[in-house]
């Protein structure tokens, strides 16, 4: 769980949601069970269940009809972890064994696939065409954007545009989509939902762009993963991509983040490179503009403990280290 007490008023209604994970992802085939039970134990923010109970909090005191959405909301979220890991060979998440890691390529997407699936199931509950209209739309953008990411990898000519475009995708998308679900399964006024949503974008880029600083700067143990996963990678992010504009040494790095066989070998000169420029002050300097828009969004929103909670977390995201 994430680590501050804005999610407080929501703790009954997460604890259901954690319930509910992992009676959703049982299964009679043995190894699917194993490595969907591995997926769920090894834990996580769950930021997007809450955020949709959150959202619901507004307009509804009893937010048991909401624990079936964010479910699936988290479901869909681990099913794109479990498919990114394949694709970025990663052995760890979370200080934890991927499945990839412990059971292969091949289990993997069929688990990723088999979490989805369920996490379709709980949705179609609501017999809710809106409600499945919008999960669906936002499942093929998500999808979209990991192909945009994967055609970016080793491009160091493209610029902000196309890294905004890919963490809308890879991030935002889904946490806006929490805040909206959230406010639609409690039938909240159409700009009060279209405020949620907006809060969700914006704070879902300032999360992700923190995300990227923190893989330069973050405490291995503390982050989960190793540090410099994206340059091993090629993925080019806010800091490496103002360190190309601006960096002292920027001829020298777009030669090597051109080049996987130096991402890979030299990753700790690259991370070294982005440092000396101002990449990383930058990139702090957009998250606080996300964030500040997110809290703007606030003040179309009725003056109940969710908002306040909402605006902590928006200043959370500006702060953390993991």
């Amino acid at each position: 769980m994430i680590g501050f007490n804005s999610f407080k008023d929501i703790d009954k209604e997460l604890g259901l949601v954690e319930a509910n994970l992992a009676s959703s992802v049982e299964s009679q085939l043995s190894i699917m069970n194993q490595a969907s039970v591995h997926l769920i134990k090894a834990g996580g923010k769950r930021l997007r269940p809450a955020f949709a109970l959150l959202a619901g909090s507004f307009y509804k005191k009893d937010l048991a009809p909401l624990i079936p959405a964010a479910t699936a909301l988290e479901l869909i979220h681990m099913a794109t972890l479990v498919h990114d890991d394949v694709i970025d060979d990663s052995e760890t998440r979370r200080g934890t064994a991927t499945v990839k890691s412990a059971w292969g390529n091949r289990i993997s997407i069929y688990a990723g696939n088999y979490i989805f699936a369920r996490a379709l199931g709980l949705i179609s509950d609501y017999q809710r065409s809106d409600v499945v209209d919008l999960l669906a739309e936002s499942s093929m953008k998500i999808c979209e954007g990991e192909i945009i990411q994967m055609l970016s990898c080793y491009n160091v000519h493209l610029g902000l545009k196309n890294y905004l475009r890919r963490i809308e995708r890879k991030t935002a998308l889904l946490i806006s989509v929490s805040c909206e679900l959230g406010a639609m399964i409690a039938n909240a006024p159409a700009r009060e939902i279209e405020a949620l949503r907006n809060y969700g974008y914006y704070l879902g880029m300032a999360f992700q762009v923190t995300d990227d600083i923190l893989d330069f700067i973050a405490d291995e143990k503390i982050l989960g993963k190793p540090t410099g996963s994206d340059i091993r990678q090629g993925v080019i992010t806010l800091p490496a991509l103002y360190a190309l504009k601006h960096g002292p040494g920027r001829q020298e790095l777009a030669a090597s983040l051109s080049s996987p066989e130096r991402c890979l070998s030299q990753a700790e000169e690259i991370i070294g490179m982005v440092l000396e420029s101002d990449g990383i002050e930058y990139s702090y300097y957009v998250t606080s503009h996300f964030a500040g828009k997110a809290k703007k969004q606030l003040e179309y929103l009725p003056a109940v403990p969710a908002r306040e909670r909402l605006y902590e977390i928006a200043d959370f995201i500006m702060s953390r280290d993991y």
